[in-house]
């Protein structure tokens, strides 16, 4: 059942371990099918070895249907994003360490490079702590997120969503490249302040972006 969802969410969860968002068996990776059906990797198991069998599949009512391993811990929050967010059939949950260091120092990311609003939709807001595995976890994304896609849940790491795993994946990663750079500037900016785009010029961006690619 969902094989080649299961093939795309394996090699989505060794490409964020490639760049540095996740380490060891850390994080989570996604998808929400038409009817409901979540697929989500398995708690505590390494990446690079994770065979389609190990993924597990979920009805709508988060009871495990395909699978005998147990899913990840932090599969209540999971399933109550995408119970209350039915533009989201995508989510990662990182721990990229630089993305994370940006909200504990400001409540929010804000819109420093093109790539972010490219991908997130524009500057990208910092929620207060919630432990891991707990369903406060989920209901935080909900409520600070609005339109974005992506939430910093400070002290802990990423929530990145997209309507497709390709668009949540992308929000992560580029994130974090935006972070190393809104981090840099701030540390070599003489009074800690760093230029930032205007609104038109987010704005502008995200449009710009709808273009990208061989979108047909």
């Amino acid at each position: 059942m969902y094989e080649s969802e299961k093939l795309e969410i394996i090699a989505v969860a060794n490409e964020i371990k490639r760049v540095g968002l996740v380490q060891l068996t850390g994080g989570n990776v996604s998808v929400r099918k038409e009817n409901g059906d979540i697929i989500v990797t398995p708690s505590g198991m390494p990446y690079e070895t994770m065979t389609p069998d190990q993924v597990l599949v979920l009805n709508k009512d988060g009871q495990i249907i395909e699978g005998t391993l147990r899913p990840s811990v932090d599969t209540v929050a999971l399933k109550y994003i995408y119970d209350n967010r039915p533009d989201i059939n995508a989510i990662i949950h990182t721990h990229q360490p630089y993305a994370t260091a940006v909200g504990l120092v400001t409540d929010e990311m804000p819109a420093c490079c093109t790539t972010l609003c490219n991908v997130c939709l524009g500057a990208v807001p910092v929620a207060p702590y919630s432990a891991a595995a707990s369903e406060e976890m989920g209901i935080s994304t909900v409520k600070y997120i609005g339109d974005k896609r992506a939430v910093i849940l400070k002290h802990h790491g990423v929530i990145a969503v997209g309507p497709t795993l390709h668009d949540a994946e992308a929000a992560a990663i580029y994130m974090e490249d935006a972070a190393k750079c809104y981090l840099a500037a701030r540390a070599a900016s003489p009074t800690g302040e760093v230029a930032l785009m205007s609104l038109e010029q987010e704005a502008e961006a995200v449009n710009t972006h709808k273009t990208y690619g061989q979108r047909h």
